[in-house]
């Protein structure tokens, strides 16, 4: 009924892969832990930098603070330190702009050539 792949053995009811040696529950139960802990950097980054988009200035309050999204400065949205050093506040449409910006400067860039 399974199939195993060739890099994989089965033992006593847990797959394990030859390289790491950890069962896939625990690989896993590890994603699941990292994934939890990527969806929270919005928050960990509210807190840190506050309701306040780090371009305009706009200030937020609780009722519109959904307008407020996080920036990854160095653009690898899995870098989430919890010092939250790669992250910057934007409102939505400074966001847009930051990636419209890149957009439009990659275009320019093939252009040149």
């Amino acid at each position: 009924m399974f199939r195993y792949l060739t890099s994989e053995r089965r033992t006593k009811d847990t797959v394990r892969k030859k390289d790491s040696g950890k069962p896939v529950e625990d690989i896993i139960r590890e994603l699941k832990r990292a994934g939890r802990v990527s969806e929270d950097y919005r928050e960990q980054s509210l807190r840190i930098h506050g309701l306040i988009c780090a371009k305009c200035g706009r200030e937020f309050g609780y009722k519109d603070r959904h307008l407020l999204t996080v920036h990854h400065k160095d653009g690898n949205h899995m870098n989430n330190p919890p010092d939250g050093s790669n992250w910057e506040n934007l409102c939505v449409y400074c966001h847009d702009d930051e990636h419209s910006r890149t957009i439009l400067g990659d275009y320019l860039k093939e252009e040149d050539h």
